[in-house]
């Protein structure tokens, strides 16, 4: 694991440096969106919604939208100067029960690993915290946000976990909560008895994602049958030595976009052009189907 933050748990005069993982993560199958034909990657340009014109990260700002519509635009000025007090601190606030703090609340998990000149701190803090069965609240900013978190030891290792602010987590308000719904003492009985018969203690492991294997599979059943396709790879392009030539190659790539050939022996044709490269014609894939899978 690569560590993605360093900083430092301060608990009263204590300082423990500490390195920060990310401790899950995604175990989804990733695709690309293609072109259907020849398999080439699909790009997004960033366009102005006003001149229409291309717009270069470098000139992206954050804006927020009031409610007549009008923009308001931050820079990173605006954004360096807000008061973020533990950007490099994760301060331990109170130390409460397990049960008290609500699952509803929590965000994401990362493990803390402490630097060499903070292994005992580390492991005392840590010893202490399992021996009273609690858990830490603290406060910490990831990202340039602030968030409240719990810390808490699992295997050995502190576990951060992130928690959402209190007015992030939506009430239940539904109508049928108003409503007087009679549950009769038969009924209640055999709802108890049937979570009774389905006891028992979890393991993780005895669980699987079967929709993730079962895409696997038909993924493997498609290298194996060969309906697979390579696009054909973008030549990088080289700056142009003057306006003229940067005016020559757009047109160029404008018509191969276009699909259109380049003319033999054309005067813009760049350095780098050589002889010309044609994709291979691939056949039709034949059979392709779309599988589900009921839940």
């Amino acid at each position: 694991m690569r560590s993605i933050w360093k900083g430092a748990i301060s608990f009263g005069l204590v300082t423990i440096p500490v390195k920060l993982y990310s401790a899950t993560e995604q175990r989804d199958v990733a695709f690309h969106q293609v072109h259907r034909e020849d398999g080439g990657r699909i790009k997004y340009k960033r366009v102005c919604t006003v001149d229409g014109e291309e717009v270069s990260y470098s000139d992206i700002a954050k804006g927020y939208e009031l409610p007549s519509g009008e923009m308001v635009i931050l820079t990173d000025e605006d954004f360096a100067d807000l008061p973020l007090s533990s950007s490099r601190r994760i301060d331990v606030l109170q130390f409460v029960e397990r049960d008290e703090v609500d699952p509803i609340y929590f965000a994401k998990s990362y493990y803390l690993e402490p630097d060499a000149q903070g292994a005992k701190p580390y492991v005392l803090l840590r010893d202490a915290l399992e021996e009273s069965g609690q858990v830490a609240i603290v406060k910490v900013a990831l990202r340039q946000r602030e968030s409240l978190a719990t810390l808490r030891v699992r295997g050995g290792v502190f576990v951060l976990e992130t928690m959402l602010w209190p007015d992030e987590v939506r009430a239940a308000d539904f109508p049928f909560l108003e409503e007087d719904v009679e549950v009769r003492k038969q009924e209640l009985t055999m709802a108890t008895s049937l979570i009774e018969s389905m006891e028992g203690e979890f393991d993780p492991g005895e669980y699987k994602d079967a929709y993730r294997e079962a895409l696997q599979q038909v993924i493997d059943a498609k290298v194996e049958g060969r309906e697979v396709t390579r696009p054909a790879e973008e030549e990088a392009a080289e700056p142009a030595a003057d306006l003229l030539s940067a005016l020559r190659a757009s047109v160029e790539a404008a018509k191969k976009g276009r699909g259109e050939r380049k003319p033999a022996g054309g005067k813009g044709a760049s350095a780098k052009s050589g002889g010309k490269k044609e994709p291979a014609k691939k056949e039709p894939a034949k059979g392709r189907s779309r599988s589900r899978k009921s839940a």
